[in-house]
């Protein structure tokens, strides 16, 4: 378990602005540096308004969906990606070049010693995690202990940054923040100041939502984004058989926001998933169970955990799939303070 935050270090816990930032300068390229390489103000001005915040940003968008902005014709669209790719190397690079870029991967503690040793280190950066299971899992328990332990300084294994939260299904509780932030030793008002939280009632309300961010996290310094759930939404407005192709294409769609949001901003996505009963589970598995989103959710998903029931207050979460992660599980337990060890 971490040890409670001494006075000296809570001192440590201002969260720097973007701009001071060195380190990320190669990872976060501003759209305003267009201007100085001959783009027009005004078609600067359009992209932003259409939720284009930074080159980067720009560089993971097709052409038709930028000739798709009011005012920007092809030509325009074609100056403006042969300047930002001036600006922003989207070529190749070697395996050296990548090694060190991963330098840039903050890894977030859980709370939990032994769930962050199952992660290498805690949830990443530049990337999504999917957790799924059944109700009382922990899955939002742990939302809500990465809402503190995000804010914590990068040297006590935190991310030094504020969190963006899409609560789906009314779960998020802003109380419960409060005893979290307290065994870390952290201001709980200061805490709840650097989340921003939103309820959305729709899928569309929901991708909505993720353009939005694009303005807040190219201004102030986020280290995470919560969507719990992730799917819920989605079974809700697409009901029909004949909805299913519609339905996951729009999944799709939104799930590659968050990819990009994830690897613009450098930003860890924690997003929840629901279970559905699974027929082919197997005669010797009882209440077989898989995760919600099918194919398209699987393939979008960096690391895929499956949280399940313990004894009592504990819970287990097993590392269903990961590119870095061996197959394993830990143990945790769900405590006044959020996710912490389990005790013997």
């Amino acid at each position: 378990m971490i040890a409670t935050l001494k006075a000296e270090e809570a001192s440590q816990l201002q969260l720097v602005e973007r701009e001071d930032i060195d380190d990320e300068e190669d990872l976060f390229e501003s759209i305003d540096k267009l201007i100085s390489a001959g783009i027009n103000a005004g078609d600067v001005k359009k992209l932003q308004d259409a939720g284009i915040y930074t080159c980067n940003g720009l560089m993971m968008h097709t052409k038709k969906n930028l000739t798709g902005i009011k005012g920007l014709s092809e030509a325009k669209v074609d100056k403006i990606c042969e300047a930002a790719e001036k600006i922003v190397n989207f070529g190749y690079i070697t395996g050296s070049d990548a090694l060190l870029r991963r330098k840039s991967v903050i890894r977030i503690t859980t709370g939990s010693q032994s769930l962050d040793e199952l992660l290498g280190g805690g949830i990443e950066t530049s990337a999504i995690t999917e957790a799924f299971g059944e109700f009382r899992s922990g899955k939002t328990q742990l939302a809500h202990t990465l809402c503190v332990s995000t804010q914590l300084p990068t040297n006590m294994r935190g991310g030094n940054g504020k969190v963006a939260y899409i609560d789906t299904e009314g779960t998020f509780r802003p109380d419960r923040i409060i005893p979290i932030a307290e065994r870390f030793g952290m201001d709980p008002a200061a805490v709840l100041d650097n989340i921003v939280y939103a309820r959305a009632y729709t899928y569309e309300h929901q991708y909505n939502l993720l353009l939005g961010l694009a303005a807040k996290m190219s201004g102030e310094q986020f280290r995470l984004l919560i969507v719990d759930s992730v799917i819920a939404l989605f079974r809700v407005d697409f009901t029909g058989r004949g909805e299913l192709a519609e339905r996951q294409q729009k999944l799709a769609q939104m799930l590659s926001r968050l990819t990009k949001i994830a690897e613009e901003f450098n930003v860890a996505v924690y997003m929840t998933n629901q279970v559905i009963a699974d027929p082919g589970g197997g005669v010797f598995i009882s209440d077989p169970k898989k995760p919600a989103g099918g194919h398209v959710l699987a393939h979008a998903a960096t690391i895929r955990l499956m949280f399940r029931k313990g004894k009592g207050e504990q819970r287990v979460c097993k590392v269903f799939d990961a590119p870095n992660l061996p197959e394993a599980e830990a143990v945790f337990q769900i405590t006044p303070g959020g996710i912490a060890d389990a005790k013997d």
